[in-house]
């Protein structure tokens, strides 16, 4: 029997590459009839069978529920990181206001938000991120157009602050699309978790989406 995966055989090649995407769609948890036949089964081989399935599933909620205050923290963790970069933007702004004009729209926009860091929701989150970026460029369009700043201490100590906390809030999406991912697996494992899902109108949830103006970005010639 030949290899159901073979890399030497070209005839499967895809040479044009394919590029994926995250979809943004909530899938909710539904179970059919033959999760309450099972349920009314062990009712009907005692009371002992019913009474553990009971401990089960009320065992299946509380994990569950562990579950979402886990992504709630790891949800968290960006959103902190995410307020600490508006302040270092805002610093280097600022930093920068004092030697060259900078576009005002620059500061009105850092303004903005800061007075909405706090993402309510993942959407908003991802959106928060796009525009911290925006504003990122903004500044670094200032830095290119006047190179002797890069010199200025203050600066580069708010542009390296910039950096780790990049790389901060990229380790944190990691924990928390780990976190998601968990959560999206757990909710279908039948019997007891998929069951007690369905009954409360759970659904997936979806990871950190990446904007296609930053997808775009990544595939640039920087060099």
């Amino acid at each position: 029997m030949a290899n159901e995966l073979d890399e030497t055989d070209s005839s499967y090649v895809n040479q044009t590459g394919r590029d994926v995407h995250v979809i943004d769609k909530k899938v909710p948890v539904k179970v059919g009839v033959g999760s309450t036949i099972f349920e009314i089964i062990l009712w009907v081989l005692g009371i002992l069978p019913g009474v553990i399935y009971t401990i089960i599933k009320a065992r299946a909620r509380g994990y569950l529920q562990q579950l979402q205050q886990n992504i709630q923290r790891a949800a968290s963790t960006i959103d902190n990181y995410q307020v600490q970069r508006v302040i270092v933007l805002q610093n280097t702004a600022k930093l920068l206001d004092k030697a060259i004009t900078l576009d005002k729209e620059t500061f009105t926009e850092i303004a903005r938000l800061r007075s909405g860091a706090n993402g309510e929701n993942d959407e908003a989150r991802n959106e928060l991120s796009q525009k911290l970026g925006d504003v990122e460029r903004n500044i670094n369009v200032a830095f290119e157009n006047y190179p002797d700043l890069r010199a200025h201490a203050e600066i580069a100590d708010a542009m390296r602050q910039n950096s780790y906390l990049q790389q901060e809030i990229t380790a944190a999406r990691e924990l928390y699309n780990d976190a998601v991912n968990r959560w999206n697996t757990e909710i279908f494992n039948w019997p007891a978790k998929m069951v007690v899902a369905a009954k409360a109108g759970y659904t997936t949830r979806i990871p950190f989406i990446a904007s296609s103006e930053m997808k775009a970005q990544s595939e640039a010639v920087f060099f």
